[in-house]
């Protein structure tokens, strides 16, 4: 071994230890042994910024874009109520996310699969109740089990396919062709997580979450005519579980009803009059067919969609103390309305209008950002900050942004453009449509992930470069001898070890001609091989860096490395045992 590999070497479990025994952010440990590997002249410049030019980070930092559309729009609430539904249990809740990933993800690009569903799954885990560290992995596990169904279910087993059909004489493989051990690894997989999930799962609360905001605000919101939420139920309408919050009672066509049931049905105009905390506001702003009871939103200057949430405290000295809210004219004196009372964590039994104003009344407004810079410092308020995620979304562009989104999907799935284009051209659409603005585009992506996934491919072209990946496969593999069983194991071992540090695809192309030569040696049939280094490619269960779509559930779940640890190396066994056992079954030696 040269200097150079036990140099690359000695970064590499540096950079794991790193991962395994620090708190520090992945994106600075990795990116710190990209520059070691630079600065030592492993890697050239142009090795070493190849993964920043890689078309697979480039597509999901893009494919962040058309998720952004995607909640901007109110399409995340749609997928949330329609596919993820209501579950009554942590169980139930991984049964309903998961099932449909793996169908999905054997057809479809796993990458904006996930893309589309963390901040669905986020939302859902919140109005759930449910820790949303129990989610994040089942989503990015059923992505990568879905993909080994299939061949076209990942691009590893396309660049293996085509390894197969330029490098030997074996014909190409049928589509359904890998399902033979794909899908029972698939379900074996689906049945570890629910069994032995609530186990080795981290069960994680946020500090945000621990710490709820206590004060108690008073809503009114009105069921729109034709509003999609007309003949539901409270329940069936989404409008029960709402973490914090309840209805307290609806005003119907001058009648009070003051005790509302999770069975009664909503009709048109129905005045609901909500009780809860901020977040709940939040998302009862973002309910397609709920609009705010007071009109005078409506008459700010500013679209809403370009408004948000602002909380603000009334001051001793603002001028509107002793005054109801409707004679008080806020709007007209601040540019902002007002649609949410809180009272020192008490109730407030009259509607918004008829509110009279006290000095540390807390008040959520809905105005421009602009109004926390000119009022930060005003005598009348003696605290003002913005709520983070509360622009009312476009409830009017949701069709279209899904529409563009199954349109990028299907291009893809058909094979008329890549991956790439397809996520470009939808991206774009979003912001020329208005379903995101440019500000709103350039604010989800998630740059850390990004880092993170191009220094992967610098480090592993340095272990390419410096002979360390072709060393370490070839001795492992020379110490099984003569025995094909044995071999086959080792070439899953090494398949998925080289995974886990280097990403899949560069695991599969280096591991192939190793195993190729090596059944030619045996006088062997190749094909268990190219089986299994498909499957071992595609298991990566055990590092948060092996895989895209695991990289880009690390931070949204709040795992650790560890984490993927605990759960993923038991699963990569498995996969590794079911693989080697069915693959000489249905592709004899």
């Amino acid at each position: 071994m040269g200097f150079d590999a036990l140099l690359t070497l000695a970064a590499v479990l540096t950079v794991l230890g790193f991962l395994i025994f620090s708190s520090i952010s992945a994106d600075a440990i990795l990116g710190a042994c990209l520059v070691f590997l630079l600065l030592t002249g492993i890697l050239t410049p142009d090795e070493a910024l190849k993964g920043f030019s890689n078309q697979g980070m480039i597509t999901v930092g893009v494919l962040y874009i058309v998720v952004a559309g995607l909640r901007e729009t109110g399409g995340i609430g749609w997928i949330v109520q329609r596919v993820l539904g209501t579950p009554k249990s942590l169980f139930n809740a991984q049964v309903r996310l998961m099932s449909p990933i793996i169908i999905m993800s054997a057809f479809l690009n796993n990458t904006p699969v996930v893309a589309m569903l963390i901040p669905a799954v986020r939302e859902w885990a919140k109005k759930m109740h449910l820790p949303v560290s129990r989610l994040m992995i089942p989503l990015s596990y059923a992505a990568i089990l879905g993909g080994t169904c299939t061949l076209i279910g990942t691009s590893t087993n396309l660049v293996v396919n085509g390894l197969l059909v330029s490098e030997t004489t074996y014909p190409s493989l049928n589509m359904f062709d890998i399902a033979y051990v794909g899908f029972p690894c698939a379900l074996v997989g689906l049945v570890y997580i629910l069994v032995f999930g609530r186990w080795l799962l981290p069960d994680r609360t946020s500090v945000r979450h621990k710490m709820d905001n206590p004060r108690e605000y008073t809503v009114e919101m009105i069921v729109e005519p034709q509003s999609p939420l007309v003949g539901r139920t409270i329940e069936h309408a989404g409008l029960r579980p709402l973490p914090g919050m309840f209805v307290s009672e609806i005003e119907r066509a001058g009648h009070l009803i003051p005790v509302v049931s999770p069975k009664e049905i909503l009709q048109e105009n129905d005045r609901l009059v909500f009780a809860g905390i901020v977040e709940s506001v939040v998302d009862l702003q973002k309910f397609r067919g709920l609009k705010p009871a007071t009109d005078q939103v409506f008459k700010l200057e500013s679209p809403r969609p370009h408004r948000c949430l602002i909380e603000t405290v009334v001051s001793n000295t603002c001028p509107l103390v002793g005054q109801t809210i409707r004679a008080g004219r806020f709007r007209s004196i601040y540019n902002a309305v007002i649609i949410a009372v809180a009272r020192n964590g008490e109730r407030i039994h009259k509607k918004i209008g008829d509110i009279i104003l006290r000095p540390g009344d807390t008040l959520l407004l809905e105005a421009m950002p602009s109004f926390v810079e000119q009022h930060q410092n005003s005598r009348d308020f003696y605290l003002v900050s913005r709520v983070e995620n509360s622009n009312p979304p476009r409830h009017e562009k949701a069709l279209l942004a899904l529409g563009i989104l199954i349109a990028m999907i299907v291009v893809v799935t058909v094979g008329w453009i890549s991956m790439l284009k397809a996520a470009m051209a939808a991206a774009l659409l979003m912001i020329m449509t208005g379903c995101c603005s440019g500000n709103e585009a350039k604010s989800n992506v998630d740059w850390h992930v990004l880092i993170v996934i191009a220094c992967s491919f610098g480090i592993g072209i340095a272990m390419d470069k410096t002979g360390l990946a072709q060393l370490i496969a070839g001795s492992v593999i020379a110490l099984a001898g003569d025995n094909p069983w044995v071999i086959l194991a080792l070439v899953y071992l090494v398949t998925t070890v080289f995974t886990e540090m280097i990403t899949n695809n560069a695991a599969a192309v280096l591991v192939f001609p190793i195993a190729l030569a090596t059944a030619h040696n045996l006088g062997v049939n190749f094909m268990p091989f190219a089986i299994v280094i498909m499957m071992g490619a595609s298991a990566s269960f055990a590092t948060p860096i092996g895989y895209q779509t695991n990289l880009m559930v690390y931070g949204p779940g709040g795992y650790r490395f560890n984490d993927f640890v605990r759960i993923g190396l038991p699963l990569n066994i498995l996969m590794g045992i079911i693989s080697v056992a069915l693959a000489p079954l249905f592709w004899p030696f």
